[in-house]
Protein backbone atom coordinates (compact mmCIF):
# COMPACT_ATOMS: atom_id res chain seq x y z
CA UNK A 1 0.00 0.00 0.00
CA UNK A 2 1.78 3.56 -1.13
CA UNK A 3 1.69 6.88 0.71
CA UNK A 4 -1.79 8.03 -0.41
CA UNK A 5 -3.45 4.64 -0.40
CA UNK A 6 -2.27 4.62 3.34
CA UNK A 7 -3.69 8.24 4.30
CA UNK A 8 -6.82 7.33 2.12
CA UNK A 9 -7.31 3.82 4.02
CA UNK A 10 -6.79 6.17 7.32
CA UNK A 11 -9.26 8.47 6.90
CA UNK A 12 -11.39 5.38 5.54
CA UNK A 13 -14.52 5.84 8.25
CA UNK A 14 -14.58 9.97 8.11
CA UNK A 15 -15.31 9.30 4.40
CA UNK A 16 -17.77 7.07 4.79
CA UNK A 17 -19.13 9.30 7.29
CA UNK A 18 -19.44 11.72 4.94
CA UNK A 19 -21.15 10.58 2.42
CA UNK A 20 -23.53 8.85 4.64
CA UNK A 21 -24.52 12.44 5.49
CA UNK A 22 -25.13 13.72 2.14
CA UNK A 23 -26.92 10.44 1.46
CA UNK A 24 -29.14 11.04 4.27
CA UNK A 25 -30.02 14.54 3.12
CA UNK A 26 -30.92 13.19 -0.01
CA UNK A 27 -32.69 10.36 0.40
CA UNK A 28 -34.47 12.33 3.00
CA UNK A 29 -35.74 14.95 0.61
CA UNK A 30 -37.41 12.19 -1.27
CA UNK A 31 -39.90 11.68 1.45
CA UNK A 32 -39.45 14.76 4.08
CA UNK A 33 -41.95 16.44 1.52
CA UNK A 34 -44.71 14.52 1.28
CA UNK A 35 -45.90 15.34 4.56
CA UNK A 36 -45.27 19.13 3.63
CA UNK A 37 -47.09 19.23 0.14
CA UNK A 38 -50.83 20.64 2.10
CA UNK A 39 -49.43 23.01 3.64
CA UNK A 40 -47.14 23.98 0.45
CA UNK A 41 -49.84 23.91 -1.49
CA UNK A 42 -51.76 26.56 0.39
CA UNK A 43 -49.21 28.41 1.05
CA UNK A 44 -48.13 28.90 -2.77
CA UNK A 45 -52.07 28.77 -3.81
CA UNK A 46 -51.67 25.67 -5.85
CA UNK A 47 -53.49 22.63 -6.41
CA UNK A 48 -52.88 19.55 -5.09
CA UNK A 49 -51.62 17.88 -8.38
CA UNK A 50 -49.63 20.70 -9.08
CA UNK A 51 -47.79 20.50 -5.63
CA UNK A 52 -47.02 16.89 -6.49
CA UNK A 53 -44.90 17.67 -9.65
CA UNK A 54 -42.40 18.64 -6.65
CA UNK A 55 -41.86 15.30 -5.56
CA UNK A 56 -42.20 13.72 -8.84
CA UNK A 57 -39.92 16.38 -10.91
CA UNK A 58 -37.15 15.49 -8.26
CA UNK A 59 -37.41 11.51 -8.38
CA UNK A 60 -37.64 11.81 -12.13
CA UNK A 61 -34.30 14.22 -12.29
CA UNK A 62 -32.38 11.40 -10.43
CA UNK A 63 -33.42 8.85 -12.15
CA UNK A 64 -32.75 10.29 -15.68
CA UNK A 65 -29.40 11.44 -14.37
CA UNK A 66 -27.95 8.84 -12.29
CA UNK A 67 -27.08 6.66 -15.08
CA UNK A 68 -24.94 9.55 -16.69
CA UNK A 69 -23.20 10.62 -13.75
CA UNK A 70 -22.20 6.76 -13.15
CA UNK A 71 -20.34 7.33 -16.34
CA UNK A 72 -18.65 10.49 -15.79
CA UNK A 73 -17.67 9.24 -12.41
CA UNK A 74 -15.87 6.56 -14.48
CA UNK A 75 -14.33 9.27 -16.85
CA UNK A 76 -13.74 12.27 -14.97
CA UNK A 77 -13.57 10.53 -11.24
CA UNK A 78 -16.20 9.78 -8.73
CA UNK A 79 -14.48 12.46 -6.56
CA UNK A 80 -15.04 14.97 -8.50
CA UNK A 81 -18.29 13.97 -9.49
CA UNK A 82 -19.63 13.56 -5.67
CA UNK A 83 -18.58 17.13 -5.15
CA UNK A 84 -19.83 18.50 -7.65
CA UNK A 85 -22.96 16.76 -6.56
CA UNK A 86 -23.19 18.17 -3.26
CA UNK A 87 -22.60 21.50 -4.78
CA UNK A 88 -25.73 21.57 -6.84
CA UNK A 89 -27.91 20.10 -4.24
CA UNK A 90 -26.92 22.82 -1.72
CA UNK A 91 -27.60 25.49 -4.24
CA UNK A 92 -31.10 23.83 -5.38
CA UNK A 93 -31.94 23.71 -1.62
CA UNK A 94 -31.33 26.99 -1.24
CA UNK A 95 -33.44 28.11 -4.11
CA UNK A 96 -35.89 26.25 -2.82
CA UNK A 97 -36.31 27.38 0.82
CA UNK A 98 -36.41 31.48 -0.98
CA UNK A 99 -38.73 30.86 -3.68
CA UNK A 100 -42.33 31.38 -3.40
CA UNK A 101 -43.48 30.51 -7.07
CA UNK A 102 -44.45 26.95 -7.66
CA UNK A 103 -42.63 27.09 -11.35
CA UNK A 104 -39.27 28.32 -9.33
CA UNK A 105 -39.65 25.58 -6.64
CA UNK A 106 -40.07 23.25 -9.38
CA UNK A 107 -37.13 24.09 -11.43
CA UNK A 108 -35.33 24.15 -7.94
CA UNK A 109 -36.05 20.86 -7.26
CA UNK A 110 -35.20 19.84 -10.65
CA UNK A 111 -31.10 21.55 -9.65
CA UNK A 112 -31.13 19.54 -6.49
CA UNK A 113 -32.12 16.54 -7.99
CA UNK A 114 -29.49 16.39 -10.60
CA UNK A 115 -27.09 17.41 -7.68
CA UNK A 116 -28.38 13.98 -5.72
CA UNK A 117 -27.77 11.90 -9.03
CA UNK A 118 -24.57 12.72 -9.41
CA UNK A 119 -23.23 12.21 -5.86
CA UNK A 120 -25.86 9.05 -5.00
CA UNK A 121 -24.23 7.78 -8.66
CA UNK A 122 -20.64 7.70 -7.06
CA UNK A 123 -21.41 7.23 -3.17
CA UNK A 124 -21.12 3.24 -3.54
CA UNK A 125 -18.17 3.18 -6.00
CA UNK A 126 -16.10 5.71 -3.17
CA UNK A 127 -16.90 3.26 -0.71
CA UNK A 128 -15.75 0.39 -2.46
CA UNK A 129 -12.81 1.73 -3.67
CA UNK A 130 -11.37 3.81 0.20
CA UNK A 131 -12.79 0.24 1.89
CA UNK A 132 -10.51 -3.00 1.84
CA UNK A 133 -12.79 -6.11 0.99
CA UNK A 134 -12.99 -7.29 4.52
CA UNK A 135 -14.61 -4.48 5.80
CA UNK A 136 -16.85 -3.67 2.77
CA UNK A 137 -19.83 -5.21 3.63
CA UNK A 138 -20.44 -3.79 6.57
CA UNK A 139 -19.38 0.29 5.09
CA UNK A 140 -21.77 -0.74 2.48
CA UNK A 141 -24.41 -2.04 5.09
CA UNK A 142 -24.59 1.22 7.14
CA UNK A 143 -24.90 3.28 3.51
CA UNK A 144 -27.82 0.96 3.29
CA UNK A 145 -29.24 1.85 6.66
CA UNK A 146 -28.90 5.46 6.12
CA UNK A 147 -30.38 4.86 2.38
CA UNK A 148 -33.83 3.28 4.02
CA UNK A 149 -33.34 5.91 7.20
CA UNK A 150 -33.53 8.76 5.13
CA UNK A 151 -36.40 7.33 2.94
CA UNK A 152 -38.61 6.45 6.29
CA UNK A 153 -37.54 9.09 8.83
CA UNK A 154 -38.91 11.59 6.32
CA UNK A 155 -42.69 12.12 6.88
CA UNK A 156 -42.13 12.35 10.68
CA UNK A 157 -39.28 14.95 10.74
CA UNK A 158 -40.95 16.91 8.32
CA UNK A 159 -44.08 16.96 10.15
CA UNK A 160 -42.42 18.31 12.84
CA UNK A 161 -40.65 21.03 10.74
CA UNK A 162 -43.25 22.02 9.30
CA UNK A 163 -45.12 22.64 12.38
CA UNK A 164 -42.64 24.32 14.10
CA UNK A 165 -41.10 26.68 11.73
CA UNK A 166 -42.87 26.24 8.56
CA UNK A 167 -42.25 24.63 4.96
CA UNK A 168 -38.98 26.43 4.21
CA UNK A 169 -36.81 25.04 6.48
CA UNK A 170 -37.24 21.17 5.39
CA UNK A 171 -34.84 22.34 2.14
CA UNK A 172 -32.76 25.30 3.79
CA UNK A 173 -31.76 22.47 6.59
CA UNK A 174 -29.57 20.69 3.90
CA UNK A 175 -27.51 23.84 3.68
CA UNK A 176 -25.25 23.64 6.40
CA UNK A 177 -25.21 20.37 5.90
CA UNK A 178 -24.20 20.92 2.22
CA UNK A 179 -21.57 22.90 3.00
CA UNK A 180 -19.82 21.09 5.78
CA UNK A 181 -19.84 17.57 3.45
CA UNK A 182 -18.11 19.87 0.43
CA UNK A 183 -14.89 21.36 2.97
CA UNK A 184 -14.93 17.42 3.95
CA UNK A 185 -14.40 16.51 0.10
CA UNK A 186 -11.78 18.19 -0.26
CA UNK A 187 -9.88 18.07 2.92
CA UNK A 188 -10.43 13.96 3.75
CA UNK A 189 -11.79 12.56 -0.11
CA UNK A 190 -8.92 10.77 -2.35
CA UNK A 191 -7.74 12.98 -5.17
CA UNK A 192 -9.55 13.33 -7.94
CA UNK A 193 -8.71 10.28 -10.16
CA UNK A 194 -6.52 11.33 -13.38
CA UNK A 195 -9.68 12.29 -15.79
CA UNK A 196 -10.02 8.88 -18.31
CA UNK A 197 -10.07 10.19 -22.00
CA UNK A 198 -12.84 8.27 -23.41
CA UNK A 199 -15.58 9.70 -25.55
CA UNK A 200 -19.08 9.80 -23.89
CA UNK A 201 -21.83 8.44 -25.33
CA UNK A 202 -24.48 11.61 -25.64
CA UNK A 203 -27.06 9.77 -28.18
CA UNK A 204 -27.25 7.11 -25.49
CA UNK A 205 -27.54 9.78 -22.74
CA UNK A 206 -30.33 11.20 -24.71
CA UNK A 207 -32.38 7.80 -25.66
CA UNK A 208 -31.70 6.75 -22.43
CA UNK A 209 -33.23 9.86 -20.70
CA UNK A 210 -36.13 10.54 -22.75
CA UNK A 211 -37.10 6.67 -21.86
CA UNK A 212 -36.81 7.61 -18.11
CA UNK A 213 -38.85 10.40 -17.82
CA UNK A 214 -41.63 9.86 -20.45
CA UNK A 215 -41.87 6.57 -18.89
CA UNK A 216 -42.02 7.46 -15.04
CA UNK A 217 -43.82 10.94 -15.82
CA UNK A 218 -46.79 8.70 -17.94
CA UNK A 219 -46.98 6.31 -15.28
CA UNK A 220 -47.59 8.75 -12.40
CA UNK A 221 -49.91 11.23 -13.86
CA UNK A 222 -51.72 8.67 -15.92
CA UNK A 223 -53.10 8.13 -12.01
CA UNK A 224 -55.08 11.03 -12.49
CA UNK A 225 -55.76 11.16 -15.95
CA UNK A 226 -56.47 7.85 -16.89
CA UNK A 227 -53.99 5.64 -18.40
CA UNK A 228 -56.07 5.43 -21.65
CA UNK A 229 -55.59 9.03 -22.21
CA UNK A 230 -53.96 9.99 -25.45
CA UNK A 231 -51.23 11.78 -24.04
CA UNK A 232 -50.61 9.01 -21.44
CA UNK A 233 -50.17 6.41 -24.27
CA UNK A 234 -48.27 8.25 -26.28
CA UNK A 235 -45.62 8.92 -23.44
CA UNK A 236 -45.33 5.16 -23.26
CA UNK A 237 -44.91 4.38 -26.31
CA UNK A 238 -42.14 7.12 -27.44
CA UNK A 239 -40.40 5.87 -23.70
CA UNK A 240 -40.29 2.10 -24.96
CA UNK A 241 -39.06 3.38 -28.35
CA UNK A 242 -36.54 4.97 -27.06
CA UNK A 243 -35.40 2.72 -24.71
CA UNK A 244 -35.21 -0.14 -27.46
CA UNK A 245 -32.96 2.76 -29.47
CA UNK A 246 -30.67 3.26 -26.09
CA UNK A 247 -30.45 -0.71 -25.75
CA UNK A 248 -29.46 -0.57 -29.96
CA UNK A 249 -27.15 2.30 -29.18
CA UNK A 250 -25.45 0.89 -26.59
CA UNK A 251 -24.64 -2.77 -28.50
CA UNK A 252 -23.00 -1.20 -31.21
CA UNK A 253 -20.87 2.61 -29.65
CA UNK A 254 -17.69 0.79 -28.79
CA UNK A 255 -17.63 2.84 -25.31
CA UNK A 256 -21.47 2.98 -24.20
CA UNK A 257 -22.92 4.93 -21.44
CA UNK A 258 -23.99 1.45 -20.05
CA UNK A 259 -22.02 -1.59 -21.04
CA UNK A 260 -24.43 -4.00 -21.83
CA UNK A 261 -21.48 -6.80 -20.33
CA UNK A 262 -22.02 -5.60 -16.70
CA UNK A 263 -25.28 -8.07 -17.05
CA UNK A 264 -23.95 -10.84 -17.84
CA UNK A 265 -22.69 -11.46 -14.28
CA UNK A 266 -25.16 -13.28 -12.96
CA UNK A 267 -24.41 -12.37 -9.01
CA UNK A 268 -24.66 -8.77 -10.34
CA UNK A 269 -28.28 -9.15 -12.28
CA UNK A 270 -30.19 -10.94 -9.77
CA UNK A 271 -28.57 -8.13 -7.14
CA UNK A 272 -29.85 -5.57 -9.70
CA UNK A 273 -33.29 -7.79 -9.75
CA UNK A 274 -33.95 -8.32 -6.40
CA UNK A 275 -33.31 -4.72 -5.37
CA UNK A 276 -35.02 -3.07 -7.35
CA UNK A 277 -38.22 -5.99 -6.27
CA UNK A 278 -37.39 -5.27 -2.22
CA UNK A 279 -37.58 -1.05 -3.21
CA UNK A 280 -41.02 -2.46 -4.95
CA UNK A 281 -42.12 -3.79 -2.04
CA UNK A 282 -40.95 -1.23 0.69
CA UNK A 283 -42.14 1.69 -1.24
CA UNK A 284 -45.18 0.13 -0.84
CA UNK A 285 -45.39 -0.56 2.55
CA UNK A 286 -44.19 2.61 3.14
CA UNK A 287 -47.24 4.97 1.38
CA UNK A 288 -50.26 2.84 3.04
CA UNK A 289 -49.12 2.25 6.53
CA UNK A 290 -49.48 6.16 7.85
CA UNK A 291 -53.17 5.93 6.60
CA UNK A 292 -53.32 2.52 8.44
CA UNK A 293 -52.70 4.49 11.57
CA UNK A 294 -54.28 7.70 11.80
CA UNK A 295 -57.31 7.04 9.75
CA UNK A 296 -57.75 3.24 10.72
CA UNK A 297 -56.09 3.05 14.08
CA UNK A 298 -57.43 6.72 14.85
CA UNK A 299 -53.94 7.67 16.17
CA UNK A 300 -52.95 11.09 16.12
CA UNK A 301 -50.54 12.40 14.34
CA UNK A 302 -47.46 12.67 16.39
CA UNK A 303 -48.19 8.85 17.70
CA UNK A 304 -48.68 8.12 13.68
CA UNK A 305 -44.78 9.57 13.88
CA UNK A 306 -43.63 7.88 16.91
CA UNK A 307 -44.69 4.17 15.23
CA UNK A 308 -43.26 5.09 11.73
CA UNK A 309 -39.88 5.51 13.62
CA UNK A 310 -39.95 1.48 14.95
CA UNK A 311 -38.97 0.57 11.43
CA UNK A 312 -35.61 3.18 10.41
CA UNK A 313 -34.88 2.23 14.67
CA UNK A 314 -34.94 -1.68 13.50
CA UNK A 315 -33.05 -1.19 10.26
CA UNK A 316 -30.19 1.09 11.70
CA UNK A 317 -29.11 -1.93 13.65
CA UNK A 318 -29.99 -4.80 11.50
CA UNK A 319 -28.00 -3.68 8.26
CA UNK A 320 -25.02 -3.00 9.84
CA UNK A 321 -24.87 -6.42 11.84
CA UNK A 322 -25.93 -8.05 8.41
CA UNK A 323 -23.29 -6.29 6.18
CA UNK A 324 -20.53 -7.08 9.20
CA UNK A 325 -21.84 -11.07 9.05
CA UNK A 326 -21.77 -10.95 5.14
CA UNK A 327 -17.95 -9.84 5.29
CA UNK A 328 -17.65 -13.28 7.30
CA UNK A 329 -19.48 -15.96 6.02
CA UNK A 330 -20.80 -14.36 2.51
CA UNK A 331 -23.72 -12.37 1.43
CA UNK A 332 -25.70 -14.67 -0.95
CA UNK A 333 -27.21 -16.35 2.25
CA UNK A 334 -27.59 -13.08 4.04
CA UNK A 335 -29.64 -11.61 1.46
CA UNK A 336 -32.02 -14.88 1.41
CA UNK A 337 -32.81 -14.80 4.91
CA UNK A 338 -33.27 -11.11 4.69
CA UNK A 339 -35.97 -11.48 2.02
CA UNK A 340 -37.85 -14.07 3.88
CA UNK A 341 -38.17 -12.24 6.66
CA UNK A 342 -39.56 -8.98 4.91
CA UNK A 343 -41.90 -11.42 2.89
CA UNK A 344 -42.87 -12.76 6.25
CA UNK A 345 -43.48 -9.20 7.73
CA UNK A 346 -45.50 -8.28 4.81
CA UNK A 347 -47.60 -11.11 4.86
CA UNK A 348 -48.63 -10.29 8.38
CA UNK A 349 -49.05 -7.15 8.02
CA UNK A 350 -51.90 -7.97 5.64
CA UNK A 351 -53.33 -9.54 7.90
CA UNK A 352 -54.06 -6.69 10.09
CA UNK A 353 -57.20 -4.77 10.57
CA UNK A 354 -58.54 -1.77 12.42
CA UNK A 355 -59.02 -3.72 15.98
CA UNK A 356 -55.57 -5.05 15.67
CA UNK A 357 -53.02 -4.37 18.56
CA UNK A 358 -50.41 -1.98 18.46
CA UNK A 359 -47.98 -4.50 19.97
CA UNK A 360 -48.78 -7.21 17.17
CA UNK A 361 -48.52 -4.13 14.57
CA UNK A 362 -45.23 -3.09 15.95
CA UNK A 363 -43.70 -6.84 15.95
CA UNK A 364 -44.76 -7.59 12.40
CA UNK A 365 -43.31 -4.16 11.25
CA UNK A 366 -40.02 -5.49 13.62
CA UNK A 367 -39.73 -8.46 11.49
CA UNK A 368 -40.12 -7.13 8.46
CA UNK A 369 -37.98 -3.93 8.69
CA UNK A 370 -35.37 -6.58 10.53
CA UNK A 371 -35.49 -8.73 6.92
CA UNK A 372 -35.13 -5.55 4.58
CA UNK A 373 -32.47 -4.47 6.79
CA UNK A 374 -30.55 -7.82 6.23
CA UNK A 375 -30.99 -7.85 2.84
CA UNK A 376 -29.81 -4.41 1.46
CA UNK A 377 -26.32 -4.72 3.27
CA UNK A 378 -25.42 -7.96 1.95
CA UNK A 379 -27.08 -7.37 -1.63
CA UNK A 380 -25.29 -4.42 -2.08
CA UNK A 381 -22.25 -5.22 -1.09
CA UNK A 382 -22.89 -8.38 -3.69
CA UNK A 383 -23.66 -5.89 -6.64
CA UNK A 384 -20.60 -3.77 -5.81
CA UNK A 385 -18.17 -6.80 -5.57
CA UNK A 386 -18.58 -8.26 -8.85
CA UNK A 387 -17.76 -5.54 -10.84
CA UNK A 388 -13.58 -4.44 -11.49
CA UNK A 389 -12.71 -1.13 -9.97
CA UNK A 390 -12.86 1.39 -13.00
CA UNK A 391 -16.92 0.13 -13.60
CA UNK A 392 -17.82 0.69 -10.02
CA UNK A 393 -19.08 4.26 -10.63
CA UNK A 394 -21.53 2.90 -13.96
CA UNK A 395 -22.16 0.12 -11.01
CA UNK A 396 -23.22 2.13 -8.48
CA UNK A 397 -25.12 4.70 -10.75
CA UNK A 398 -27.02 1.53 -12.03
CA UNK A 399 -28.00 0.14 -8.54
CA UNK A 400 -29.11 3.54 -7.84
CA UNK A 401 -30.99 3.70 -10.69
CA UNK A 402 -32.83 0.69 -9.85
CA UNK A 403 -33.92 1.74 -6.32
CA UNK A 404 -35.11 4.81 -7.41
CA UNK A 405 -37.22 3.16 -10.31
CA UNK A 406 -38.17 0.51 -7.69
CA UNK A 407 -39.60 3.62 -5.32
CA UNK A 408 -41.64 5.09 -7.80
CA UNK A 409 -43.50 2.44 -9.21
CA UNK A 410 -44.16 0.62 -5.67
CA UNK A 411 -45.68 3.80 -4.70
CA UNK A 412 -47.78 4.53 -8.10
CA UNK A 413 -48.64 0.66 -7.89
CA UNK A 414 -49.63 0.53 -4.23
CA UNK A 415 -52.00 3.37 -4.68
CA UNK A 416 -53.03 1.66 -8.07
CA UNK A 417 -53.88 -1.18 -6.18
CA UNK A 418 -55.58 0.27 -3.04
CA UNK A 419 -57.88 2.20 -4.81
CA UNK A 420 -58.81 -0.18 -7.33
CA UNK A 421 -59.95 -2.91 -4.54
CA UNK A 422 -61.59 -0.43 -2.67
CA UNK A 423 -63.74 0.50 -6.13
CA UNK A 424 -64.25 -2.72 -6.28
CA UNK A 425 -65.71 -3.67 -2.45
CA UNK A 426 -67.58 -0.56 -2.60
CA UNK A 427 -68.87 -0.53 -5.96
CA UNK A 428 -68.15 2.92 -6.90
CA UNK A 429 -64.86 4.57 -7.93
CA UNK A 430 -63.14 5.27 -4.96
CA UNK A 431 -60.36 7.69 -4.70
CA UNK A 432 -59.65 8.83 -1.42
CA UNK A 433 -60.26 7.36 2.42
CA UNK A 434 -63.87 6.81 2.88
CA UNK A 435 -64.68 8.10 6.65
CA UNK A 436 -66.40 5.90 8.70
CA UNK A 437 -65.80 2.98 5.93
CA UNK A 438 -62.53 1.79 7.95
CA UNK A 439 -63.29 -1.55 6.56
CA UNK A 440 -62.98 -0.74 2.70
CA UNK A 441 -59.40 0.80 3.20
CA UNK A 442 -58.08 -2.81 5.34
CA UNK A 443 -59.65 -4.59 2.12
CA UNK A 444 -57.43 -2.58 0.03
CA UNK A 445 -54.48 -2.52 2.35
CA UNK A 446 -54.56 -6.41 2.71
CA UNK A 447 -53.98 -6.81 -1.61
CA UNK A 448 -51.44 -4.16 -1.45
CA UNK A 449 -49.52 -5.81 1.45
CA UNK A 450 -50.07 -9.16 -0.22
CA UNK A 451 -48.63 -7.86 -3.62
CA UNK A 452 -45.45 -6.53 -1.58
CA UNK A 453 -45.25 -9.95 0.08
CA UNK A 454 -45.06 -11.60 -3.48
CA UNK A 455 -42.36 -9.32 -5.00
CA UNK A 456 -40.00 -10.75 -1.92
CA UNK A 457 -41.28 -14.18 -2.41
CA UNK A 458 -40.45 -13.20 -6.31
CA UNK A 459 -36.79 -12.36 -4.99
CA UNK A 460 -36.31 -15.21 -2.65
CA UNK A 461 -37.44 -17.47 -5.58
CA UNK A 462 -34.06 -15.93 -7.60
CA UNK A 463 -31.73 -15.79 -4.72
CA UNK A 464 -32.86 -19.54 -4.01
CA UNK A 465 -31.63 -20.33 -7.06
CA UNK A 466 -28.44 -18.59 -7.62
CA UNK A 467 -27.35 -19.98 -4.26
CA UNK A 468 -28.68 -23.75 -4.95
CA UNK A 469 -26.38 -23.04 -8.35
CA UNK A 470 -23.36 -21.68 -6.66
CA UNK A 471 -23.02 -24.83 -5.01
CA UNK A 472 -23.69 -27.17 -7.45
CA UNK A 473 -20.96 -25.39 -9.68
CA UNK A 474 -18.41 -25.27 -5.87
CA UNK A 475 -19.44 -28.74 -5.17
CA UNK A 476 -18.45 -29.94 -8.72
CA UNK A 477 -15.10 -27.89 -8.53
CA UNK A 478 -14.05 -29.75 -5.98
CA UNK A 479 -15.10 -33.28 -7.36
CA UNK A 480 -12.84 -32.46 -10.55
CA UNK A 481 -10.52 -31.12 -7.82
CA UNK A 482 -10.47 -34.06 -5.78
CA UNK A 483 -10.57 -36.28 -8.64
CA UNK A 484 -7.17 -34.13 -10.60
CA UNK A 485 -5.50 -35.19 -7.39
CA UNK A 486 -6.35 -38.86 -7.42
CA UNK A 487 -4.59 -38.78 -10.99
CA UNK A 488 -2.08 -36.70 -9.98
Amino acid sequence: MNKVDDEVYRKRWIILFTVLSFTFMATLDGSIVNVALPDMSSKLNVSMAGIEWVVTGFLMTISATILIFGRFGDIKGKTRIFRYGIVLFTIGSLLCGLTHSLIFLIAARTIQGIGAGAAMANSQGIITQVFPVNERGSALGILGTFVALGAMAGPPLGGVIVSAVGWEYIFLINVPIGIAAFIMTIKVFPKAESVVHEKFDSKGAVFFMLAVILFMGAFIQGQSMGYDNVIMISCFVISIISFVLFIIVESKVDIPLLQLKIFNNSLFSIGIVCGFLAFVALSAFNIIIPFYFQDSMKLSPALTGLFMMVSPIVLSISAPLSGHLSDRVGSEIITLIGLTFMALGLFLISSLNQKSSLIMVTFYIVIMSAGNGMFQAPNNSLIMSTVPKHRLGIAGSVNALIRNVGMVIGTAVATLLLYNRMSHKIGYRVIDYIKGRDDIFIYGMRYVYIFAGVMCLLGILITGLRLYNSRINNNNKDSIKKLQDKVG
